[in-house]
């Protein structure tokens, strides 16, 4: 898997963009025609978290927030996701004897906070989940896939960057047309401040689309255990360099920030390279790159979890009631209620 091109995300298509604008055209056909599907209707209520980009936007956090809440509302909810990178199709539930190679390394850290299914086939996901109980579906992705009805679709977007030169794959970031995938969102999150992010939002808003701005916040704990360290950083997420940034605001010194692509995961040998690279200096990752870790044998990935400090974030709403106002939504509307 290759890094997204840095040209993506500049605000006007650049001329590689214009050149793979035409490939951009026939995939967002494609794609459009595919959210256009009609699906199976759950047996559920079902919020669905999905990035209108391929990268990361903070969905993954966002869904966390809605389990977490969603459980202090004594619900008993359930994730459901692909399992993007694992070579498991499912239906499954997680457990404890899968890594992330199985099962990716998103469904391991919503494992860690209520029942997880990870299912290829999302109609078959959300049965099992209901089976085992859940009374809530939060898909973590699949927005962009039409087999599983949503009852409430939720996009997620970056404020630093939006959707960034506003093509789509490969001449841009965006997973289909961002008009057809706004036409089908009930609510957009925005994730952090910035200009882009302004843009998108108001262009939501002049659809009548709810807009809920939130942020990632880093652990304060682990925050204040970086403080005034020197660290090499190491992430294979959407965009590395925020991580980056996270750990310089949280007073840390970075000397090196060693990036992968989304979802890769390490060899021995990489593990042994970034072992030696850190020398004395403490390495930091993302809890998603740990979760990757879990489960691989050799002596430098003993090491490489030994050594590695984990800096996790939490998806915060600006409006503390929001994750509650879009679960009670939900709900009204699997009910067959009037809409809000």
């Amino acid at each position: 898997m290759m890094r997204a091109p840095a040209f993506w995300w500049r605000p006007r298509p650049s001329r590689a963009a214009m050149l793979m604008k035409p490939a951009g055209r026939l995939v967002g056909r494609r794609a459009a025609a595919r959210l256009a599907r009609p699906g199976v209707a759950p047996p559920l209520p079902v919020i669905c978290v999905g990035n209108a980009v391929a990268g990361g936007a903070g969905k993954t956090p966002v869904a966390l927030a809605l389990g977490e809440m969603a459980t202090l509302m004594g619900l008993a909810p359930a994730f459901l996701g692909r399992g993007y990178r694992g070579r498991l199709r499912g239906p499954i539930l997680v457990g404890g004897r899968h890594d992330a190679r199985a099962v990716g390394d998103e469904a391991l850290l919503l494992a860690a906070v209520a029942p997880t299914v990870v299912a290829r086939d999302r109609p078959a996901g959300a049965a099992l989940a209901a089976k085992h109980g859940a009374d809530l579906l939060i898909m973590d992705d699949g927005f962009q896939n039409p087999s599983l009805e949503k009852t409430l679709a939720l996009l997620v977007v970056d404020g630093a960057v939006g959707v960034g030169n506003g093509l789509v794959l490969p001449a841009g970031p965006l997973r289909a047309p961002f008009g057809d995938q706004l036409g089908r969102a009930d609510a957009l999150v925005v994730m952090g401040p910035g200009a882009a992010g302004d843009t998108i939002a108001a262009i939501a808003q002049d659809h009548g689309i709810a807009v809920h701005r939130a942020r990632l916040v880093a652990d304060r704990a682990a925050a204040a255990r970086l403080a005034g360290r020197r660290v090499i950083a190491f992430a294979g997420i959407g965009r590395p360099e925020k991580f980056a940034l996270t750990l310089v605001e949280a007073g840390a010194t970075v000397e090196r920030l060693v990036a992968f692509p989304d979802h890769h995961h390490l060899s021995e040998a990489a593990a042994a390279r970034l072992l030696r690279l850190a020398g004395d200096d403490l390495l930091v990752t993302t809890a998603k790159d740990f979760a990757r870790l879990h489960g691989r044998s050799g002596p430098a990935f003993a090491a490489l979890r030994r050594r590695a400090t984990v800096l996790p974030v939490t998806a915060i709403f600006d409006d503390p009631a929001a994750a509650a106002v879009l679960i009670e939504e939900a709900a009204r509307r699997h009910r067959g209620a009037p809409r809000s």
